[in-house]
């Protein structure tokens, strides 16, 4: 069985944090974010770790990483950037990327293994990424055959603002049947609130499942996903603000019945940062974790 591959989403400007978070170090011993997922990645027996980051921050990214992960895993870099899309629907007006779902196409001729995808910024815990690599271990690699991991939307919410989650449907045999992306979801008078497309509050359950961009994919999936994306941007090019989601992939292919999304379940517990202010939190949760002796004091120390 080949070993998987992670794919880390590390292209974010982080324009709600206030700052590149994927470099933001969260520990006395400079710990990043991504250093937790690196280490658990490899207990886990991942075989080879790939960047997604922009060009801009290139030099300041390996410095950081590439010493740490040497001998260690294989390693590469791929870029997304504004302008890699078809040059008819090249925008020049636009600054942002075209979100998650552009971005796992700049791997498409990196990644030939299975994979799991993820956020830099988010802490998933190594359970999660046990469970993930055996899942994709046993999973055949020419087969439409996906996972996602899943969450509990109330153990996933800031208490600084609003956050984006993909609201999971899952049917009674544990597979996915529906993903919905919700842009904006907060707590708003002593409950969970969502914003519709016209901007109205709607409750929303906090036991509800969430995706937390931790999916687990074949090759396959980039057939799927340059169809749709090359799709999304007939209608979308023009449009300076709008974004193509993973789980917009995800929704699309399970509604065409032509792949299967199973919801992995872990005890692992997941925390994460979109504001400032839950940064706090988050060293709070890793000290803990490593005075727990779940993780070294220093993850790299030789």
């Amino acid at each position: 069985m080949s070993k998987p591959t992670l794919v880390i989403l590390a292209a974010g400007m982080g324009s709600r944090y206030g700052g590149l978070k994927q470099m933001d170090a969260f520990t006395p011993e400079g710990d990043t974010i991504i250093d937790f997922s690196l280490y658990d990645a490899l207990q886990a027996g991942f075989g080879k770790i790939v960047f997604i980051i922009r060009k801009h921050f290139e030099e300041e990214f390996k410095s950081k990483f590439n010493k740490k992960l040497d001998g260690k895993i294989a390693v590469d870099y791929v870029y997304q950037e504004v302008d890699k899309v078809p040059e008819a629907f090249i925008n020049p007006d636009r600054v942002k990327p075209w979100g998650t779902g552009h971005a796992l196409l700049m791997a498409k001729d990196t990644v030939t293994e299975n994979f799991a995808i993820i956020n830099a910024d988010d802490f998933y815990g190594r359970e999660a990424f046990i469970a993930m690599a055996e899942a994709l271990r046993h999973t055949d690699k020419t087969s439409c055959n996906f996972k996602t991991m899943a969450y509990l939307l109330k153990n996933t919410i800031s208490d600084y603002g609003y956050v984006s989650r993909g609201e999971c449907q899952v049917n009674d045999r544990g597979f996915l049947i529906d993903v919905t992306e919700r842009t904006h979801i907060e707590k708003r008078n002593g409950g969970l609130m969502r914003k519709d497309k016209e901007g109205n509050y709607i409750s929303i359950d906090e036991n509800t499942i969430v995706s937390m961009n931790f999916w687990g994919f074949t090759p396959r999936c980039f057939d799927f996903a340059e169809t749709l994306f090359l799709e999304f941007l007939k209608h979308n090019a023009a449009d300076l603000k709008a974004e193509f989601y993973l789980p917009s992939i995800v929704n699309a292919v399970i509604q065409s019945g032509e792949a299967s999304v199973e919801v992995l379940k872990s005890d692992a517990r997941w925390f994460g940062v979109t504001y400032k202010e839950d940064k706090a939190v988050v060293q709070e949760n890793i000290e803990a974790l490593k005075r727990a002796h779940v993780y070294p004091k220093n993850l790299w120390q030789l």
